[in-house]
């Protein structure tokens, strides 16, 4: 069987966009500012590709993991990543998304990606993950 890759004109919605990694689906990651669930400008066409491809598929069901860094109390992070997950929901559904297609969970500081301590690695930590 021939798989086809890339994003025709219309945009590709199929499930092999997923593995593409020429695809905006590549990206799974949306990183936030310090203390902020505010989404930042550069991740929109990330969030809107996702939600196009929630549309054309609605027996896919996706995750939406809220992470924080390790700065702030335990409770405080889960709900900084809990907020983080609700708003790139609440965008997805504004795009069209139905929400029983989206779980939204937190976190919070207990999955870093990166284990060290400066601004770059928690820069890594701040961050949505998109899971299919």
């Amino acid at each position: 069987s021939t798989r086809t890759y890339g994003v025709g004109a219309e945009g590709d919605t199929s499930m092999t966009a997923l593995d593409d990694p020429q695809s905006p689906l590549s990206v799974r990651i949306i990183y936030f500012d310090y203390d902020s669930s505010e989404i930042q400008s550069q991740f929109r066409d990330t969030i809107e590709a996702h939600s196009a491809f929630l549309i054309a598929n609605p027996n896919v069901i996706v995750a939406l993991e809220g992470h924080a860094d390790e700065r702030g109390s335990r409770e405080y992070n889960l709900a900084l990543g809990e907020r983080r997950s609700q708003t790139v929901k609440r965008q997805m559904t504004l795009l069209g998304v139905p929400s029983s297609q989206i779980r939204a969970t937190s976190y919070g500081e207990e999955r870093p990606v990166s284990e060290e301590h400066d601004d770059f690695a928690w820069s890594q930590n701040r961050r949505v993950e998109i899971v299919y």
